[in-house]
């Protein structure tokens, strides 16, 4: 069987059966496009083997100097895809099982300070850099929602008009990471924040679908847009942020103001628990308040 007609009957699968997300069909797509120009005499499934599939990883980890986490993120992504195959009876067993993974530093995730997270919220609020009011209103909705609500960039432009519902105050985060849904409550600074932007957003009539909106038009607020505000917020505020790093402050954050890490875990949508609790290590916070109960203290 051809690889490539497989593999457009695995991401169609994957989208219509597993609910899979455009980001993760396009990083199947990708995934198996630079084993297939590493590989060019690969055409029929029965080609592709451990062995030329490790050269391949072997050859992005020392010629194009792939990080230890690029090299398990592209095997994996090939890994789903001969997983399928094997399941479905086009070849005898996955050549992917056979392969490797580095071992990865455990590191702590990164955040922003308290002062950095109000610096940032203020800025993007009240900086001059921003012709417009809507402009400084949407913006700060957006960091707002990632820092109080702990939200990923894409969940965040994806939100619909009826998922944010300030009367009962929860966000509803439809089709998330894994395809899961959750709900996100909202706290009364991110109330106000929204409130804000909402009735900026009423006055310019508005009537997109999506919660956050272009300024011109009225087609969704993009992950260019966004990726273009942080890098401007970024060089106003001084502060050095990504959206994810966001993420990591609103958990941290959350843990040292006397979160449990089960509610947390499901605020964050982690499937596992144990991804959750790395943020135990990170908050310094949080170790010095448990050191306190040791009983010869």
């Amino acid at each position: 069987m051809n690889i490539q007609s497989l593999h457009s009957r695995f991401c169609e699968e994957c989208r219509l059966i597993k609910n899979n997300t455009p980001a993760t069909i396009k990083w199947y797509k990708s995934t198996l496009r630079g084993y297939l120009n590493f590989e060019k005499s690969a055409q029929e499934i029965t080609d592709c083997t451990t062995e030329n599939i490790r050269a391949y990883l072997y050859y992005g980890r020392l010629e194009r100097n792939w990080t230890p986490e690029t090299f398990i993120y592209t095997r994996k992504g090939l890994k789903y895809f001969f997983k399928w195959c094997a399941l479905r009876g086009y070849i005898g067993v996955n050549p992917v099982d056979q392969i490797e993974k580095p071992k990865l530093e455990k590191k702590l995730p990164k955040r922003i300070t308290r002062q950095e997270a109000l610096k940032l919220l203020d800025y993007s609020l009240h900086s001059r850099k921003w012709i417009y009011r809507f402009e400084k209103y949407r913006n700060t909705a957006v960091f707002a929602i990632m820092i109080f609500g702990g939200l990923r960039a894409n969940e965040v432009l994806n939100l619909k008009m009826g998922e944010v519902d300030l009367e009962n105050g929860v966000i509803s985060v439809r089709n998330g990471k894994g395809g899961k849904d959750r709900l996100v409550p909202i706290c009364s600074r991110l109330k106000e924040i929204l409130k804000e932007y909402l009735k900026d957003r009423e006055r310019l009539k508005k009537e997109s679908v999506y919660f956050l909106t272009t300024l011109k038009g009225d087609g969704p607020y993009t992950y260019s847009g966004l990726k273009h505000v942080v890098e401007k917020l970024k060089k106003m505020s001084g502060v050095a942020f990504s959206c994810h790093r966001l993420r990591h402050t609103f958990a941290t954050m959350m843990l040292e103001g006397g979160c449990d890490i089960f509610t947390l875990s499901k605020m964050l949508g982690h499937s596992d628990i144990k991804t959750t609790t790395i943020y135990l290590s990170a908050s310094m916070t949080h170790m010095q308040e448990q050191i306190m109960k040791h009983p010869l203290n």
